[in-house]
């Protein structure tokens, strides 16, 4: 019988969702990630900086995966989790606005979502995804360098609050799902998620 309630798990509408998730990034490199303003020609203001932020993160393939993948992990305390990662991207993207441009970062962006591959199968210790997601946070900052400081506070208020939904949709959604996984299918998408972070880092030093 407990076999057959695993069966039924990995068999379930989850996988496929997390797999249709896993392969949209092979689609597209993560430098195609389109500003929101850019994609709607919004202008600059309060509510554009809002739904700008809004949609960043939904925009990046990286930035969508990393986040969603955290539920893979198995974080205990995952309230507790949740709060430091989000402090910790918020202040990394107000370290961007300070000091922007720093080289590689969207190498190091690429090269978390290897490094996450490797948490989730024990081989690195779950701190590292503490400057991995402050890489993120760096990097999603770029996009409003030079705007009013109006504009770009609703910009981190739309990218927290973003952010906030993808981190609940993995801790509610994706790690019960992984919970239920057998050793050998959890190796197997970690290896997935371990191949698209290496093909991003190979399409951010070959164009």
């Amino acid at each position: 019988m407990t076999e057959r309630i695993r069966a039924a798990r990995e068999l379930s509408p989850a996988p496929l969702l997390l797999g249709s998730l896993l392969l949209v990034p092979l689609l597209a490199a993560p430098a195609s990630a389109h500003h929101l303003m850019e994609l709607f020609q919004l202008k600059e203001g309060l509510l554009g900086g809002f739904l700008s932020g809004l949609g960043h993160p939904l925009l990046g393939p990286d930035h969508l995966l990393f986040l969603l993948a955290l539920g893979l992990v198995g974080l205990q305390q995952p309230s507790r989790w949740l709060f430091g990662l989000l402090a910790v991207g918020l202040g990394a993207s107000a370290a961007g606005l300070l000091a922007p441009n720093l080289p590689g970062a969207e190498l190091l962006v690429a090269l978390s979502l290897v490094a996450q591959g490797l948490v989730v199968i024990g081989r690195w210790p779950r701190r590292v995804l503490v400057p991995a997601i402050a890489v993120h946070g760096y990097v999603l900052s770029g996009a409003v360098i030079g705007w009013e400081p109006g504009a770009i506070s609703f910009y981190l208020l739309g990218l927290l609050i973003s952010q906030a939904t993808l981190l609940l949709a993995a801790v509610s959604l994706v790690r019960p799902w992984a919970a239920g996984l057998s050793s050998t299918r959890l190796r197997l998408v970690a290896g997935i998620l371990i191949g698209i972070g290496g093909t991003f880092a190979w399409t951010t030093l070959v164009p």
